[in-house]
């Protein structure tokens, strides 16, 4: 098990090799940042996008939080740090593309699907059922469809990418770029069992990405 002495050991290993070979990069990313591309994904440890992407420093602008969701566009109150990050991604930073993407076996999806913090109060889970709700219409029409299997899961997982993109469509930033050429959004679906990336395609259909 990882602890943070472990980390410590990490960065150690990080200053000696990678920092080292790529010390011209580093001396450039101090100047400021350009990342070409938005990558919104969950939380979940085991689903890092810049390992998944073999990015490099810099190159990808990341939000991650339970169950890879964005928020519909609101004004009231609350920390809105989803939308916060989105904003400076979209308007100040100009990434001409964003990647929403799910993946298999996400604990946040799970506890959609079986509502399992429902009236829980704030602390004790109520905030994880409050951040999920956005998908308990999708729920709802999934559970009609499929019950509370692995069909469900699979379904579920798969729509959070759709409900967020639909999300991401109510910020005025996002269909006036998209109008205009300047931004392109992506879907995909990461799954762990078997490492394999899937993308969404117009329809929102997912296929193996080749």
């Amino acid at each position: 098990m990882t602890d943070f002495s472990d980390l410590l050991s990490g960065y150690l290993r990080f200053r000696q090799t990678e920092y080292r070979r790529q010390r011209g990069r580093w001396d450039e990313l101090s100047e400021g940042q350009s990342p070409k591309v938005m990558v919104i994904a969950c939380s979940d440890s085991r689903v890092d996008p810049a390992q998944i992407f073999d990015t490099s420093p810099g190159e990808i602008f990341v939000v991650r939080n339970i169950a890879n969701l964005v928020p519909p566009f609101e004004l009231g109150g609350g920390r809105h740090g989803v939308s916060a990050a989105l904003e400076f991604a979209v308007t100040q930073l100009e990434v001409p593309e964003i990647v929403v993407m799910g993946h298999g076996a996400c604990g946040g999806v799970h506890a959609a699907l079986t509502q399992r913090f429902k009236g829980a109060p704030a602390g004790r889970g109520g905030f994880i059922a409050h951040w999920v709700d956005m998908l308990d219409e999708a729920r709802d029409r999934i559970v009609a469809e499929h019950g509370e299997g692995k069909e469900a899961i699979r379904a579920l997982e798969l729509e959070t990418v759709r409900v967020s993109i639909a999300n991401l469509r109510t910020f005025p930033c996002i269909p006036e770029r998209e109008a205009a050429g300047t931004l392109t959004i992506h879907g995909a679906y990461f799954a762990i069992r078997d490492g394999v990336l899937h993308v969404m395609d117009d329809d929102g259909e997912f296929h193996e990405a080749s």
